[in-house]
C-alpha cells in the first residue's frame, strides 16, 4: 500500500520546515555571536565522533558484499588510521585509503 499524493507533500513540507529550523537555530540565532570557550572545545569532536561511527559500518558490514568483512576493506581502513596518524593529514589519510581499497581489489581481483 503506498501513500497518497497529498500525504506525501505534507511530509515533504514538513520535513523542509524541520530542516530550515534547524539549521535556523544555529546560523539565525547565534550565528553573529562569539560562542563560549566551553562549547567551542566540545565542537572540534564533533567531526571525530561523527565520521568514524558513519564508516565503521560500511566497513565492518558492507552492504555491497552481504555483510560480510572483506579484507580490502579492512586493510583500506587500516592504512587510513595508520596514514592519518602520521601525516596529520586528512586529505593524505583518504588518498592512502583509496590507493589501498583499489589496489588490494586490483590484486585480488574483486573489482
Amino acid at each position: 500500500m503506498s501513500p497518497d499524493s497529498g500525504t506525501i507533500w505534507i511530509v515533504i513540507i514538513g520535513l523542509g520546515i524541520g530542516t530550515y529550523l534547524i539549521r535556523f537555530s544555529f546560523l539565525g540565532l547565534i550565528g553573529g555571536r562569539p560562542l563560549p570557550e566551553w562549547l567551542l572545545r566540545h565542537l572540534r569532536y564533533v567531526a571525530v565522533g561523527v565520521l568514524p561511527a558513519l564508516i565503521t559500518p560500511l566497513v565492518i558490514w558492507p552492504h555491497a558484499t552481504g555483510g560480510q568483512p572483506e579484507p580490502s576493506r579492512l586493510l583500506a581502513a587500516l592504512a587510513v588510521l595508520v596514514v592519518g596518524v602520521w601525516s596529520n593529514n586528512v586529505i593524505g589519510a583518504i588518498a592512502g585509503g583509496m590507493a589501498t581499497l583499489y589496489g588490494v581489489q586490483f590484486i585480488i581481483g574483486s573489482m
